[in-house]
């Protein structure tokens, strides 16, 4: 069992936010790229939480393919969609904002649309689908991302792992919230694999030749040299119906892409003509739907919350203690870390080591 120093929220927070400011983020853009952060820990999500804190964010603007201030233009808008240009700012800023937008959107008329263009990774999808569903809105989103998952019949990484992510109000005491990739992992946790010396289950990942690959801190190398891909979300080829996962990646592909005419597939690579790390112009989607414009929100959160109970309490298999919905075990994790706080490991603890000394932000670290 790999070793984990558990540190205050409080900490990690004040310890981010001070990071981000000193590398030029404004501080109310710091305090919301801190908090998308932490909410992934909060939910047990730890691919997408602090340990992405060094090198998707810091390493990158400090590399100058991301800039620290989010300039956000508005190229087109009506009453009820948007188009942003976030000018490769913080994704996280320029998706807070895009999704508030649509809220305030969809509480006037019902529903509302923003679609981001060059943008920069955005952390976890969920933190934005939640913003809808805590303000008693449907809220989907989704995001392309650099190519990392093989079409069926291919080996080629061609698709991001494009999450399509909802956020639903119930009457419970967390929202159904379905949060995952396109494919059957992330890249994500593959780099936690790596950092943490484990192999990535075999048939995740398939080479050039059409044989999966296990080896985690090779699979991330030859993701980038184009000889390994992803399988789309069911596997790979049709026999367990990887084609469905392929699919469902194009759909994000093309609603990040072609409503803001923005950049997709291979140009999403980060990479120049000449090999040189380039900005990776991504683009987001955030739509909020309200259930007062249908049948009234407390209508709507009951029967959401009915059905999810008739779920978990439906017959289990043999051996099994418990059914769960989506959401379920992330609200569990936070009931336990509230108080414990947030669970660090070497390689994170090492980061936020070299992070301290390189910004020179002389933080007395609890570890």
């Amino acid at each position: 069992m790999e070793e984990r120093t558990y540190v205050s929220w409080n900490f990690i927070e004040d310890f981010m936010i001070s990071a981000f400011k000193k590398i030029g983020v404004p501080e109310e853009d710091a305090k919301i790229c801190a908090d998308v952060l932490m909410e992934s820990d909060r939910r047990g999500i730890e691919s997408h939480g602090v340990n992405r804190f060094k090198p998707i964010y810091i390493d990158r603007i400090n590399a100058g393919i991301q800039k620290p201030v989010t300039k956000i233009d508005v190229l087109r808008e009506t009453p009820t969609t948007a188009v942003f240009d976030a000018n490769d700012g913080m994704g996280m800023v320029a998706s807070y904002k895009a999704m508030k937008l649509a809220i305030e959107k969809a509480k006037k008329y019902g529903m509302g649309m923003v679609a981001v263009r060059n943008s920069t990774h955005y952390g976890i999808a969920g933190y934005y689908a939640t913003m809808a569903s805590n303000a008693g809105m449907i809220g989907i989103t989704g995001t392309n991302a650099r190519p990392s998952i093989a079409p069926t019949f291919g080996v080629e990484n061609m698709l991001g792992t494009n999450p399509l992510t909802f956020g639903i109000p119930t009457d419970e005491d967390f929202p159904f919230v379905l949060d995952c990739a396109t494919s059957i992992t992330q890249r994500g946790k593959i780099e936690y694999f790596a950092k943490t010396g484990k192999d990535t289950p075999k048939g995740m990942v398939v080479g050039r030749d059409g044989l999966a690959k296990t080896d985690s801190k090779q699979i991330l190398k030859d993701l980038v040299n184009n000889e390994a891909a992803l399988a789309p979300l069911g596997g790979i080829g049709e026999e367990l119906a990887g084609y469905k996962g392929y699919g469902y990646a194009t759909v994000v592909e093309i609603l990040s892409a072609a409503l803001q005419a923005g950049s997709f597939l291979k140009m999403l690579s980060g990479k120049d003509e000449s090999g040189k790390l380039a900005p990776y112009h991504l683009g987001h989607f955030f739509i909020a739907i309200d259930t007062e414009a249908f049948m009234g929100l407390e209508s709507f959160k009951k029967t959401a919350g009915d059905i999810l109970r008739e779920l978990r309490s439906s017959e289990k298999a043999p051996g099994e203690e418990k059914i769960y919905t989506a959401g379920e075990k992330e609200y569990l994790v936070w009931q336990e870390r509230k108080e414990k706080g947030v669970p660090l490991n070497e390689a994170c603890k090492d980061d936020i080591i070299k992070v301290n000394e390189m910004l020179g932000l002389d933080k007395k670290l609890p570890f």
